[in-house]
């Protein structure tokens, strides 16, 4: 298997203890240098302080790696877009021609998946674009939601986006969509979108109640946790 995990999250995963998947493509194409950088080992050390193991995951030489060291981390921040981002489609050639690849929410949830890693904090999602009725533009990132076993916790998906097609794909999917502490979707930068989210949770032990029932009955398919970006940095009128 085309993959390399960080020892320490082996051996984490080995014991029961968290572990938990960044993507690499904020890196890349988020951020210019050295702000990507910067803010890739804050959140790895944001992890680390509420008890958890980060793995950041990029492919490096056609190899997906479950937990970049820092020198590599800061080498795809040197990169950036030279790196290309890579979707499900995309990982049998970033593979075979041993290249680099930047993770997205859904290659990030494959390859977490193909370690053993169950839960991967984001951003924001992708979805369904405004005028996909036309276009058929619709992030693989629902798609990736419907069949692999990763809880994702992100901020909801890019308020550019068409918010209620993207929610009526994820029913269609299977896939939950928790908010916590919070009914209502929030939209990537704002903590509001008008729409309703399937099931509200108050903490993480409701999470993992939740995680755990989907386990243990063996259905495939992902989690979507919303939790809204903090009042002071949220953009809502």
């Amino acid at each position: 298997m085309n993959i390399r995990i960080k020892p320490e999250a082996e051996k984490a995963l080995k014991e029961g203890r968290p572990v938990v998947a960044l993507e690499s493509t904020i890196i890349s194409h988020g951020m210019p240098y050295p702000q990507n950088v910067e803010t890739a080992l804050q959140v790895e050390k944001i992890v680390r302080e509420h008890g958890g193991v980060p793995v950041t995951i990029g492919i490096i030489d056609g190899v997906g790696v479950i937990g970049m060291t820092e020198e590599e981390i800061e080498e795809f921040g040197k990169r950036g877009m030279s790196i290309p981002k890579v979707s499900r489609r995309d990982l049998p050639v970033i593979f075979a021609e041993k290249s680099w690849g930047a993770t997205t929410v859904a290659t990030t949830m494959i390859l977490a998946a193909k370690a053993g890693v169950e839960f991967f904090v984001t951003g924001g999602i992708g979805g369904v674009h405004r005028g996909a009725e036309e276009t058929f533009d619709i992030s693989a990132d629902l798609e990736e939601l419907g069949r692999t076993n990763v809880t994702v916790i992100c901020a909801g998906a890019k308020a550019i986006l068409d918010l209620p097609k993207t929610l009526e794909v994820l029913e269609t999917k299977g896939v939950p969509v928790l908010g916590y502490q919070t009914e209502e979707l929030p939209a990537f930068y704002t903590r509001t979108s008008g729409l309703k989210v399937d099931y509200c949770i108050k903490d993480a032990a409701d999470a993992a109640r939740i995680v755990h029932a989907k386990r243990d009955f063996g259905l495939d398919g992902g989690i979507l946790i919303t939790n809204p970006i903090p009042e002071e940095y949220s953009m809502d009128p």
